[in-house]
This record gives C-alpha cells, sequence and structure tokens, in this order.
C-alpha cells in the first residue's frame, strides 16, 4: 500500500513533466490586440517549461495580466495552472508545496467569480486536488482521490466533450493502486476515451484552455511500450 501511494506521487511529478503542449507555430492566426498577444505569448512560455522557477516567473506575469484586465477569467486560470505544474516540479517540502497549492487554488476561486468556463475550472480544480494527494499519499489518499473524482465527474457533466477532464480522471485511476480498483489495466480504455476526445476537440478561441494531449500521449506510449515485449 506504502509502496504503491510512493509511486503514485512520483508518477504524478513525471506526468506533469509532459502536461505542457507545443507552442503554437508561427502560423497560428494573430492576435487581434496587444493583450491578446501577450497572453499568447505568456501561454506559449507556461506551455514550454518545467522548470519551477520559469514557472513561477510565468505566474507572475499573468497576475499582471489580471490586473490589466479584472474582468477575463482566464489570466487567473493560467495563473492557477502555473502554480500547480510548479508543485509538480518543485523540490520544495511539503508545507512549501501547500503554500502554493493555496495560491493556485486562491487564483481559481478568482477565475470561477468571473465566471469562467465551469468545466474546465472543475478539471483543474481536480488536477490541484491530485497534487495536493501527492504531497502527502499516505494521509491524503483517500480524501483527495474521491474530492477528484467529484470534481471531474461535474465537469464531464457540464461538457461531456472536455477531453481534460477524461484525462485528469483516467490519472487518477491509474494510480490509484489495484487493490482499491485502480491500476493501469483500469485506467487504459479510460485513456483512450480522452483520446478520442482529444481527437475531436477544439478550442472556441486563441486563448482559450488546449493543454493535456502531451501528457496523454505519453502514457499511451508507455501502455504501447509495455505491450510491445508480449507481441514478440
Amino acid at each position: 500500500m506504502k509502496t504503491a501511494l510512493l509511486a503514485l506521487a512520483l508518477a504524478a511529478a513525471s506526468l506533469a513533466a509532459q502536461a505542457q503542449p507545443a507552442a503554437p507555430t508561427a502560423a497560428a492566426t494573430a492576435p487581434a490586440d496587444a493583450y491578446t498577444a501577450q497572453m499568447t505569448a505568456t501561454i506559449a512560455e507556461l506551455m514550454s517549461t518545467g522548470d519551477p522557477a520559469a514557472l513561477r516567473a510565468v505566474a507572475a506575469k499573468l497576475e499582471r495580466a489580471a490586473s490589466a484586465k479584472p474582468a477575463d477569467w482566464l489570466p487567473r486560470y493560467y495563473q492557477a495552472y502555473a502554480l500547480l505544474i510548479n508543485v509538480f516540479q518543485s523540490q520544495e517540502d511539503a508545507d512549501a508545496k501547500d503554500k502554493t497549492l493555496d495560491q493556485a487554488e486562491a487564483a481559481l476561486a478568482q477565475a470561477r467569480k468571473l465566471r469562467g468556463d465551469e468545466s474546465e475550472l472543475l478539471t483543474l480544480q481536480a488536477y490541484i486536488y491530485q497534487a495536493r494527494l501527492g504531497v502527502s499519499p499516505m494521509l491524503r489518499s483517500m480524501k483527495y482521490s474521491a474530492l477528484v473524482n467529484e470534481a471531474v465527474a461535474q465537469a464531464k457533466k457540464l461538457n461531456p466533450a472536455n477531453p481534460r477532464a477524461y484525462l485528469v480522471g483516467a490519472n487518477n485511476v491509474n494510480f490509484t493502486p489495484k487493490m482499491f480498483g485502480g491500476g493501469p489495466e483500469a485506467a487504459k480504455p479510460l485513456y483512450e476515451e480522452a483520446q478520442a476526445k482529444y481527437a475531436a476537440f477544439k478550442a472556441s478561441g486563441p486563448l482559450m484552455p488546449d493543454w493535456g494531449q502531451r501528457q496523454l500521449q505519453g502514457r499511451l506510449k508507455q501502455y504501447a511500450a509495455a505491450l510491445a515485449p508480449a507481441a514478440k
């Protein structure tokens, strides 16, 4: 049990390193104004780094963007995301990670007050719960695994087409010990379902959430690699 929960924390950190998709190409539609241009560049920076210090710097940029556009929920959303990924990548102690997650949840609460996309906000909340679990898996597994499942279910209900909700839910099953109904075998069809959702998904705007596909591809490659020896 202890070994399985420790593996959950380490694997979550590993997956976070794959969480960022490739930065947008130069062929993307040109931003319509300075704010959109700055946000586009900042999001691209966020999605292309796993360095904890760089993630902190991006979170600070998004704080300034939120001050410049106080009615826009997206800077607060991405600020929360940057702080979350920082926790997965950081070597800080548990107390420091919890404080960073407190900051992430505060930013997420601001995004919710601004009436952001609730399915995306709930998915990010579920991801933050996974990070809380990873800080202390032995003590937090029962509480936070249930909270992840609850938030993911709500996110799917609000938007059944949101692929990130399926990805986060599959991660939760994947890193749950097999004795409790989890593990890679149980998660594989959930990752495949997430893959289908990503294939059909198209973001509704240039700044809207579009992360997670590279993380999913990494997970599916691991499944393929595990099956390869058996096929020989």
